[in-house]
């Protein structure tokens, strides 16, 4: 393993110039089976130039979260393809599940990428695309890679600072990863949140698609969202001591309203949808801290959903949860002109099980 010198040493600081060297499934046990014949109408994302309600055109910052459910696949379906018709500046990318070598050629167009793939081979991953390549850049474990535009990879330090109490459990498990863009006072974070489970009193026979565990997935969940809440306020405070703001972008594996799931009343004691998982929700959002930005924008409907079962018609019955966020510190989320999810028109034109959260931030 060699040393060389290379562009991230003049963007990034603590750049170690090493060469890179040289995985996809996902269920939800609620397989989103209805008696609906025909999918709900939703927002759709936002079309460029947009009009805000003040009637000017929008032309500033676009940005996306989208779990791709491994990049290869993803490539393989159209991922590019969507990546140069929405044209967005910012893109938080979840479960990327490949080693940085074998991320396709050309897979990010002209953005700059920043990998956290951890150390869990064919898992996780999560990795911020950004026009410029980003000042700051920080990751659980200390590393990330940046690939830029013409695919030159190199690992570079991304020191967190002080992690919070029970996150340094998951540091290598390529769950977080969070960037200071070069263009605007604005802290971007991509996070991957475990899917957890049932706990050990609601698993029962005939009711679960994986096997018995006596609740150690539900447990594993619950101590990752306590230790992230601690986390999180750091990294939102210190974004904003810095002078700037901050967005947090990923599958968090849970839906907070009835409005975020098409079947909620099956879904009670589902995970993803149980009463302390919602509340864990609450808690993170507030008027003062972090705002979900889709669902203020869209208001008290249901859906739109960001995520369906590939099994039965859940798809073609929009049979979804919404489990993807935008969560932006009360200034920048004032700031969103339109917000949406890009539903592919049919299943046969899916490039993930989940689609990606889009939206236009006038900053």
């Amino acid at each position: 393993m060699t040393s060389t010198s290379c562009s991230a040493c003049s963007i990034i600081r603590g750049c170690v110039c090493l060469r890179v060297g040289s995985g996809e499934s996902r269920s939800r046990d609620l397989a989103g089976e209805s008696s609906a014949s025909t999918p709900r109408r939703y927002p759709a994302g936002p079309a460029v130039g947009d009009v805000g309600e003040d009637g000017a055109v929008s032309s500033s910052l676009r940005v996306a979260s989208y779990n791709v459910n491994g990049i290869r696949a993803a490539h393989r379906r159209g991922f590019g393809e969507w990546l140069a018709r929405r044209d967005p500046d910012v893109v938080a990318l979840q479960e990327v599940r490949a080693p940085a070598a074998a991320i396709p050629e050309g897979a990010f167009g002209d953005l700059h990428c920043v990998y956290e793939p951890g150390q869990i081979p064919g898992r996780n991953g999560v990795a911020v695309l950004t026009r410029e390549a980003p000042t700051a850049v920080r990751t659980w474990d200390g590393t990330a890679v940046v690939i830029a535009p013409g695919q030159e990879q190199h690992v570079v330090e991304a020191p967190p600072g002080t992690l919070a109490r029970g996150i340094s459990r998951y540091a290598t498990e390529g769950r977080y990863v969070e960037v200071d863009l070069a263009d605007r006072p604005l802290t971007v974070a991509s996070l991957y949140l475990p899917k957890g489970g049932l706990p050990a009193e609601l698993q029962k026979p005939g009711r679960m698609r994986e096997a018995p565990d006596g609740g150690a997935r539900y447990e594993r969940k619950m101590h990752f969202m306590d230790a992230f809440t601690r986390q999180l306020t750091r990294s939102r405070k210190a974004a904003l001591a810095a002078g700037r703001d901050f967005l947090l972008m990923g599958d968090l594996n849970v839906a907070h309203l009835e409005h975020d799931v098409r079947n909620w009343r099956r879904a009670r004691q589902s995970e993803g949808f149980l009463p302390e998982e919602r509340e864990w929700i609450d808690a993170l959002i507030g008027p003062r801290t972090l705002v979900d930005v889709l669902r203020t924008h869209v208001g008290p409907a249901d859906g739109p959903y960001s995520w369906w079962s590939w099994m039965g018609e859940a798809f073609a019955k929009d049979v979804g949860w919404r489990i993807d966020y935008h969560l932006a510190t009360p200034r920048l989320a004032r700031t969103a002109v339109a917000a949406g999810v890009d539903r592919e028109p049919s299943a046969d034109a899916r490039v993930s099980d989940h689609a990606p959260v889009v939206v236009d931030y006038a900053t």
